[in-house]
């Protein structure tokens, strides 16, 4: 926090302010271009009056001259004052004006003796009065966990943090742009549920007066947007908060954003391809190249992405997933501290499987064909079946992507979900559970689909170059601030 005296010295100042009849947070001010946009047309604009405005991030005198960085948006442009100019207004100015508030300016671009492109400040207005001094920028914010409980500030004074919600907010819209144009329609599916499902999670539970009855924070889009297939629309998608009350790491946050896309009449090869193009295309539209470095290593997204076996991997390794006995995968779980509230063999070699490998996938790959009992959503291998038609993207060790041939067989959807149930008798908590509206739509007939979870976090971990999911949200949790 600012020093005490500071604060006090600034309030001092803003009473002063007020007592000569000017408002230090006036209703509007006239912009005529953005500072990104002067600096752009920069040539075009020299010795033409501008009115733009920004956050005065530096402040130098030199007698009767003065100097200012006014930032925004990310762009940067020098205010130039000069008391032949300003006359009695440059006084004021040295008077009230402070770094770190938002100014309104009006002058001519020019540039310096220096070169240095600047406007040369004819009039100025306070647009909102700082009360703190802001950390100077050179020394920045050094306790980490400031930077994520003021993540105003940490956006104000490191332009690369600024850059990296940039990207993000370019990132989804680059993914809306490319399914619009593919012809899906995005949705709005509830996040309060009365029954959660779509995932294996425990969830957030609240309660809604009004019913007298435990709602959920829903742990997944899915069951509502395939109902939306069930309805006739083939293709279909949602970006959303989805929420789990989980771990909190590098990697995982309780309150995420994730993209669940569904399309009719397709499968998971289809679903794979679909992903793969949709994370090309959104790379080189928000980063210009294919490009990017996943742990030190420079690779490029633009070559074809492998596919494997989860159950070859395994038996490449020394492990038969398909003869060795419960015990052996029992002393496993223990080798690589696994706990499982319920032995189920499919979940056990799932869990297993992510162990050994998910922290070597640094290029992308796609693993496919998993154990039946891993998921109650998908449909069966149509070679095998006890595997299922399943996939996960992985990059730079994280998985990115979850997808499925979808299961729309309610016979058998209502089956897997009694096993599910079975779990959680057994104290598995997140087990799903049964959703007896959604076996209802399915008796209505669901068209055969293809479905694809992508985490907009992670995506974005990796098309920015973050190496904590808590560097591309805004304000990720955070355990309580402990009092000095």
């Amino acid at each position: 926090m600012p020093e005490r005296k500071d604060f006090e010295d600034r309030l001092k100042k803003l009473d002063e302010i007020r007592r000569m009849g000017i408002d230090p947070y006036p209703h509007y001010f006239h912009v005529t271009l953005d500072v990104g946009e002067i600096v752009k047309r920069q040539e075009e604009l020299m010795g033409k009056e501008v009115s733009t405005a920004g956050r005065l991030m530096a402040l130098r005198y030199h007698g009767k001259v003065g100097f200012g960085d006014l930032v925004m948006d990310g762009s940067r442009i020098q205010i130039f004052l000069r008391y032949d100019v300003l006359g009695e207004a440059y006084t004021r100015f040295k008077e009230i004006v402070d770094r770190g508030d938002f100014l309104g300016v009006k002058g001519d671009v020019v540039r310096t003796d220096k070169g240095e492109l600047s406007i040369l400040l004819k009039d100025f207005a306070i647009l909102s009065k700082s009360l703190y001094d802001l950390p100077h920028q050179w020394f920045g914010i050094e306790d980490v966990e400031t930077r994520y409980r003021q993540r105003y500030l940490d956006m104000i004074l490191n332009p690369e943090v600024f850059e990296i919600f940039r990207k993000r907010s370019a990132i989804t819209r680059e993914i809306r742009n490319y399914l619009n144009s593919l012809g899906f329609l995005e949705f709005e599916t509830p996040i309060l549920q009365p029954v959660y499902g779509g995932a294996n999670a425990k969830p957030f539970i609240t309660y809604v007066n009004a019913i007298e009855r435990n709602y959920y924070l829903r742990i997944s889009d899915e069951l509502y947007l395939k109902r939306l297939l069930v309805a006739g629309y083939p293709r279909v998608y949602e970006i959303g908060k989805d929420f789990r009350n989980e771990d909190i790491d590098s990697r995982h946050n309780p309150e995420f954003t994730m993209i669940e896309i569904y399309e009719a009449f397709k499968d998971y090869r289809h679903m794979m391809d679909l992903t793969e193009n949709l994370i090309k295309h959104v790379a080189f539209k928000v980063n210009g190249s294919y490009n990017v470095k996943l742990n030190g290593k420079d690779v490029d997204l633009s070559k074809p992405w492998k596919k494997v076996r989860m159950l070859d991997l395994l038996y490449e390794n020394g492990i038969d997933a398909r003869s060795i006995g419960d015990d052996e995968i029992k002393q496993l779980l223990k080798k690589y501290d696994i706990k499982m509230p319920a032995y189920v063999r499919g979940i056990a070699i799932t869990k297993i499987f992510e162990s050994m490998f998910e922290e070597t996938f640094i290029e992308p790959v796609f693993v496919i064909d998993y154990p039946r009992e891993s998921t109650p959503l998908c449909k069966l291998h149509r070679d095998d079946p006890s595997l299922i038609e399943r996939f996960e993207l992985y990059m730079n060790g994280i998985e990115i992507a979850n997808g499925y041939t979808e299961l729309n067989d309610p016979i058998l959807q209502e089956k897997f979900f009694r096993e599910e149930v079975e779990r959680r008798t057994l104290g598995d908590e997140e087990a799903q559970q049964m959703d007896t509206d959604f076996i209802e739509a399915l008796r209505t007939g669901m068209p055969n689909a293809g479905g694809v979870g992508i985490g907009i976090d992670r995506l974005s971990m990796i098309l920015t170059g973050a190496r904590s999911i808590k560097e591309v949200i805004y304000y990720p949790i955070l355990a309580p601030r402990q009092e000095k």
